[in-house]
C-alpha cells in the first residue's frame, strides 16, 4: 500500500508564492517519478511538472519560470515552489508518483487527494 500526501495549498494573492508539499509512504521499494498536475473546475486535469530525477525536470509552459519542481529521493518527497502566481493558477493541485512498492513487481502510478490552490486579491 502506497499513499501520497499533498499540504501547502491555500489562498494567497496574485504576485504571491506556495509551496506546495508531497510524501509517499507505505510499501515503496523505488519511486520513478514524481510529478504535479492541476485541475480547476470543468477542466482536464494537467500536467503541472514532473520530476524523472531530481535533475531532470520538464513544466508546463504556463508555469515555467514562476514554478520550480524538487525531490528528495531520500525522504520520498516532492515541493513545488509557486511564485508569481496568476489568477488561473486556481486549482486542484495533485501529486502524482510512479511507484515500484517491491523488487517484485513493476511500478505504477499513484495519486495523492489534492490540495486547493486559490490566487485571488
Amino acid at each position: 500500500q502506497v499513499q501520497l500526501v499533498e499540504s501547502g495549498g491555500g489562498l494567497v494573492q496574485p504576485g504571491g508564492s506556495l509551496r506546495l508539499s508531497c510524501a509517499a509512504s507505505g510499501s515503496i521499494f523505488s519511486i520513478n517519478s514524481m510529478a504535479w498536475y492541476r485541475q480547476a473546475p470543468g477542466k482536464p486535469r494537467d500536467l503541472v511538472a514532473a520530476a524523472t530525477t531530481d535533475s531532470l525536470t520538464n513544466y508546463a509552459d504556463s508555469v515555467k519560470g514562476r514554478f520550480t519542481i524538487s525531490r528528495d529521493n531520500a525522504k520520498n518527497t516532492v515541493t513545488l515552489q509557486m511564485n508569481s502566481l496568476k489568477p488561473e493558477d486556481t486549482a486542484v493541485y495533485y501529486c502524482n508518483a510512479d511507484v515500484q512498492s517491491t523488487k517484485w513487481r513493476p511500478s505504477r502510478g499513484y495519486w495523492g487527494q489534492g490540495t486547493q490552490v486559490t490566487v485571488s486579491s
